[in-house]
């Protein structure tokens, strides 16, 4: 992820002679992520956007023990950490583009939450904000898209926690935010089983009470969950069908590169069986609106697709979708 190993994929690119990818995807994260608020406003629904796929233009970011023994062993532990923890392999290195601590929007006007942190199977400590309701009609564990970071979500997350009546736990990826380490597909889907156990022992719940919602890359970070420990609903905005078909789209060229098995949604949303809501916009130059239909097309009943009419990527969802997202809701079983 360090500047040599994308120089050098810049290298590989032009050495190969890969087709112009989508550039308008950087300009719109920008838009999307720094503007949300007052996107979100406009549009008089919460902004949601993420970056998927990677452009040109973007290849460039309790008690005391003795002083001099805890801090050995902390070291020592951080250390075996970092030689534990899954590294990107170079079809990763344009996937994630993680904004740390302290950009974005920390503050807590409209939205009530709680710090929370909880640590991965490898040890990398993850921060989140568990944004809880009183009475919810549903317990929500969000995984958002590649960029960013978790604050970015906030006219989201109030919506959900005052409209929706949820309760919901969103996190940060390894090095988005506050959370430790470096990103990498491995990492962040063990970020993301960490997150699920850390809400349910959080809320006193079953992790099958959970209800999984995702969009774009967090979207596929939730099918995987969803088909190792069925939740109680699945939703999903804007989703690939699979790391390498999203490759494809923006590197044809370099799309050998990617593992067929990797983020491959469509194979694993077939292992789940239950409600499953999916929105993607017919417009969407960054996760075509094929990808979503193949993707919705592996899923079982009961399922629930959302056209979104004219919507790009890092467009925010309209009324209609919300309306549908509350009777989804309202519709879950019980458990």
């Amino acid at each position: 992820m360090n500047a040599t190993a994308r120089c050098l994929l810049a290298c590989a690119v032009l050495t190969v002679g890969c087709a112009t990818p989508n550039t308008n995807e950087h300009a719109a994260r920008s838009q999307s992520e720094t503007g949300a608020g007052s996107r979100a406003a406009n549009a008089k629904s919460p902004a949601t956007g993420d970056a998927v796929s990677a452009s040109s233009a973007s290849l460039k970011k309790s008690h005391e023990v003795e002083a001099g023994d805890r801090a050995a062993t902390d070291s020592d532990k951080a250390s075996q950490n970092r030689e534990s923890q899954p590294t990107a392999s170079l079809d990763e290195l344009l996937l994630f583009y993680p904004t740390k601590f302290p950009d974005g929007d920390w503050e807590s006007r409209g939205l009530t939450f709680e710090d929370v942190w909880f640590t991965a199977d490898d040890g990398t400590r993850i921060h989140g904000w568990y944004c809880p309701c009183e009475n919810p009609r549903a317990l929500v564990l969000f995984c958002h898209g590649n960029a960013g970071n978790l604050s970015h979500r906030r006219p989201l997350l109030a919506y959900l926690q005052n409209d929706l009546r949820a309760s919901v736990l969103i996190f940060d990826y390894r090095g988005y935010g506050r959370s430790e380490g470096t990103p990498s597909v491995d990492g962040i889907l063990m970020d993301a089983r960490a997150a699920r156990s850390f809400l349910a022992e959080h809320a006193g719940v079953k992790e099958s009470d959970i209800v999984l919602m995702g969009r774009s890359l967090g979207g596929a970070v939730a099918v995987h969950l969803a088909s190792e420990e069925p939740p109680r609903g699945l939703i999903l905005e804007s989703t690939f069908s699979s790391f390498r078909d999203i490759a494809a789209e923006h590197y044809p060229a370099l799309a050998w590169l990617v593992p067929r098995k990797k983020l491959d949604s469509a194979s694993a949303i077939a292992q789940y069986r239950g409600p499953l809501l999916l929105s993607h916009g017919d417009a969407d130059r960054t996760v075509p609106y094929a990808l979503g239909e193949k993707l919705f097309d592996a899923a079982h009943e009961p399922k629930q697709f959302v056209r979104v009419a004219g919507g790009d990527h890092n467009d925010p969802q309209p009324s209609e979708y919300y309306q549908q997202l509350d009777q989804f809701i309202g519709n879950l079983p019980n458990r």
